[in-house]
């Protein structure tokens, strides 16, 4: 798990990140010093003993955020900074790396002021699209249908978004890192081979994105929530201005996490601003049957002014 020469430094979600870990999945750069986000091993036993815990899993201590994953880790996110890492025996790595990448590296986003929303984002026609919603949504399927017609992937799983800057302009997506995870049966009818992929939970995969993966920010253009419908058709429409606002607020990466670490009035006002700069859709689909190839049909004929939306 530990680097064997050192910190080795690495390149996701905007950020240079000097980890003492091993991270396989990102990508390494030869930035030297001035890293932005420092990995570190830690004992983080008796820190935990002693915190306030809430729901069994987490605390909260001034600029720092305790995180516990039984049979895994303790992890410790401190001020957008720094995350202390402290594995339990005989945890795997892989497990380590998941909670690591995963709710560790959204409350560093947090912690930064970059919103995190969960879901996928692609590149289409030089803009960033995302796609949002509850897990099984279909999110990362339908990024991978995406890949399959050559565009290329932004991020999947957390969605990290900059702000236009000071003049509060054009929100910016960045990008995380050239991996995917999907469920076997997405894979299957995807018509790839699960056994060719690293297995990481239940039927869950690690996709290897190595060719089809954007390496710069985009500026992002518009957001789709998926969900399921009753129905048999894929159908679109375009959300209003508090639709937009609550769909935002909903699908933020561990919402639960926000009125403690960065503040509901800055939330608020993030979301506000960017529900006002992009398009934002509910992108339903049937729930029997594979649908990610007509859902991505219906976003390009969408995004590529080829068909009129309904109005939501």
């Amino acid at each position: 798990m530990k680097n064997k020469f050192g910190p080795t430094m690495y390149q996701a979600f905007g950020l240079h990140i000097s980890s003492e870990i091993s991270l396989p999945e990102l990508v390494t750069t030869a930035r030297i010093g001035g890293a932005d986000v420092e990995i570190k091993l830690g004992d983080l036993s008796r820190d935990w003993r002693a915190a306030e815990v809430e729901d069994d899993f987490y605390a909260f201590e001034d600029d720092r955020f305790l995180f516990y994953v039984p049979e895994v880790a303790v992890y410790a996110i401190r001020g957008g900074r720094q995350i202390i890492v402290s594995p339990f025996a005989g945890a795997e790595d892989k497990r380590i790396r998941l909670y690591l990448l995963g709710t560790c590296m959204g409350a560093i986003l947090m912690q930064r002021r970059t919103l995190p929303l969960h879901g996928s984002a692609v590149v289409v026609d030089g803009r960033a699209y995302a796609f949002i919603g509850e897990s099984g949504a279909g999110k990362s399927t339908l990024a991978a249908a995406f890949r399959s017609r050559g565009y290329r992937l932004l991020t999947d799983d957390v969605i990290a978004v900059a702000s236009g800057g000071e003049d509060g302009g054009t929100p910016v997506v960045m990008p995380a890192y050239p991996q995917q995870k999907l469920w076997q049966e997405s894979i299957e009818q995807l018509g790839l081979q699960s056994d060719r992929y690293r297995h990481l939970y239940m039927s869950k995969y690690a996709i290897p994105v190595t060719a089809g993966f954007s390496v710069d920010a985009v500026p992002l253009a518009g957001v789709f929530e998926l969900s399921r419908t009753d129905g048999d058709e894929v159908t679109l429409s375009r959300c209003q201005a508090l639709a937009r606002l609550a769909l935002l607020r909903i699908h933020t990466y561990r919402p639960f996490l926000v009125s403690r670490l960065v503040g509901d009035p800055w939330h608020f006002s993030t979301v506000t601003g960017m529900a006002s700069r992009i398009e934002v859709f509910r992108l339903q689909r049937p729930a029997g049957g594979f649908s990610a190839q007509e859902m991505a049909e219906a976003v390009l004929r969408t995004v590529l002014g080829g068909e009129k939306v309904v109005q939501g």
